[in-house]
């Protein structure tokens, strides 16, 4: 089975600019021709909106106006406030047969989740885990320990798991435990030449294995730090890539990871 993914922060469907996008983000969404499409900051309702873009997904949520009549959808409400609340979503062209949203906030600044979601494809269920971790150091090491756990609880060992989102991790401090723990692979660490690996001149005499390093997703005008990630496990991967320029400089803070992968 082939599986085309992205992750992608939306920035609550506001460009840098707070410029309302929602309707160019629907389409550039719907061009990345993406199976299963894993978002954070989505805005699941905001009261004070009242402008012709809000008003085209108000009642429902942007992760549904998303989704449109041709995709499956699920929201996990994180923050919530007077006027409204956003979190994470999942878009699928496959069913969603079981969702659940986890709270690791590990402070009162920051409203986190986990977005965990079972999909049903013609082979076989797929394991899927939408994530948007803290700012903090601290913070992102006790939720990384939570989607460690949410995943050995929720997922066989031996079914297909992908998790996506945004991390924060711009100092690739967490992709070691989630590899020696949940025995996940980053999806640019496997393709040799891309994810900005570097490889030494003379490895032999060094003896030093270069640190892979995951695609610069942020900020989308002229992107830097390493944020954006995807985890997979039982899958290989065919192809992975930025989503950089035009459309994507003017959508949101970030830009959009996509990657094609095949059951192993």
């Amino acid at each position: 089975m082939e599986l085309r993914i992205a992750t992608y922060n939306i920035h609550k469907g506001a460009s840098i600019d707070h410029r309302p996008v929602i309707q160019e983000l629907k389409r550039s969404i719907r061009s990345l021709s993406a199976d299963v499409i894993f978002l954070q900051e989505v805005q699941g309702r905001h009261d004070l909106m009242t402008n012709r873009h809000a008003l085209l997904w108000q009642d429902r949520g942007q992760h549904a106006y998303l989704a449109g009549n041709s995709l499956y959808c699920a929201y996990g409400k994180n923050a919530v406030y007077d006027h409204g609340h956003h979190g994470n979503a999942l878009l699928s062209a496959y069913p969603i047969v079981s969702q659940c949203n986890t709270d690791v906030s590990d402070h009162a600044l920051e409203s986190r989740g986990i977005l965990h979601c079972v999909l049903q494809t013609p082979e076989t269920k797929v394991y899927c885990y939408v994530i948007h971790l803290g700012l903090f150091n601290g913070s992102r090491i006790r939720q990384t320990y939570a989607l460690i756990d949410t995943v050995q609880r929720s997922a066989p060992d031996d079914a297909p798991v992908i998790i996506a989102g945004d991390f924060n991790d711009w100092n690739n401090n967490l992709s070691d435990l989630l590899r020696k723990t949940l025995r996940v692979k980053e999806v640019f660490d496997e393709l040799s030449g891309q994810g900005d690996r570097k490889k030494p001149f003379f490895p032999g005499l060094t003896g030093k294995v270069p640190k892979p390093l995951p695609a610069r997703t942020f900020p989308a005008l002229f992107p830097f730090f390493r944020l954006d990630r995807i985890y997979v496990r039982g899958f290989m991967v065919n192809s992975a890539s930025v989503m950089q320029g035009a459309p994507w400089t003017a959508l949101s803070d970030h830009v959009p990871l996509v990657a094609s992968l095949r059951t192993e």
